[in-house]
């Protein structure tokens, strides 16, 4: 019971991190332009993964999407490819897992249904991995272009879209672990159980070594009463 509680906490977990993550990819606001030292803010510059966007003062946004995906800077290409991997390798360990854990009634038997959840938790995983390397990518050219002093352009700071893809990364590894964890202790569960057993029927055996076999019950001996001894004897002594 608490095997199977512990593998709907990790589906709950990983689900939640995959849907985060579903949602980074078309958010807006990846990078925002930078207010440092600017007094009278007049337009607001921000990106992500597919346009970029300026908003005026009066609320009005004019998007312009990237041209050309071959032309693109390598760190989006590299980030798009990332995000998507996580998406599609999230949704192959929703689906394994559904079919590996112990709550529902498809997968065969239980050591395939165990083997079924375990690559799920390493799909979970890996989609947690790959969206966190996006994101922190993505995040570090930010960073870095705005400490750089020799850099003149416009200066951008962390998004939201990047503080969402990273919480839905920790959790989809966090939930992928310990579905893989709760595989390992149920799989651990069982062998115990069945060197308990061995060691109980070996101990059996042992008390009974070969080539002595038990004695079966035996009844005693029949006990002759003083009468026939002496009718014998007497027979005996015509004789």
């Amino acid at each position: 019971m608490s095997n199977m509680a512990t593998e709907i906490l990790a589906f709950i977990l990983t689900t939640s991190g995959w849907v985060l993550i579903s949602s980074t990819i078309p958010t807006d606001y990846w990078k925002v332009s930078s207010l440092d030292g600017t007094v009278i803010t007049t337009a607001t510059f921000w990106s992500n993964l597919w346009k970029t966007c300026v908003t005026d003062s009066t609320g009005v946004s004019n998007c312009k999407d990237f041209p050309s995906m071959l032309a693109l800077d390598g760190y989006i290409q590299a980030c798009r490819g990332l995000m998507i991997t996580a998406v599609c390798l999230g949704f192959f360990g929703a689906v394994f897992a559904l079919v590996g854990m112990k709550c529902t009634k498809i997968g065969g038997s239980d050591q395939s249904k165990a083997r079924t959840a375990c690559i799920a938790g390493v799909n979970f995983i890996l989609s947690g991995l790959c969206s966190l390397s996006a994101c922190s990518l993505y995040a570090h050219r930010i960073t870095s272009e705005f400490f750089n002093p020799m850099f003149v352009a416009q200066k951008y700071e962390l998004g939201v879209a990047l503080f969402i893809g990273w919480a839905g990364s920790i959790l989809c590894i966090l939930g992928g672990v310990i579905l893989c964890f709760s595989i390992a202790d149920s799989s651990t569960t069982s062998h115990t159980g069945y060197a308990y057993r061995g060691a109980t029927s070996a101990s059996n055996v042992s008390s009974h070594p070969r080539g002595h076999a038990q004695p079966m019950s035996q009844r005693p001996p029949p006990e002759y009463s003083s009468s026939s001894r002496v009718q014998h004897f007497d027979k005996n002594a015509y004789v």
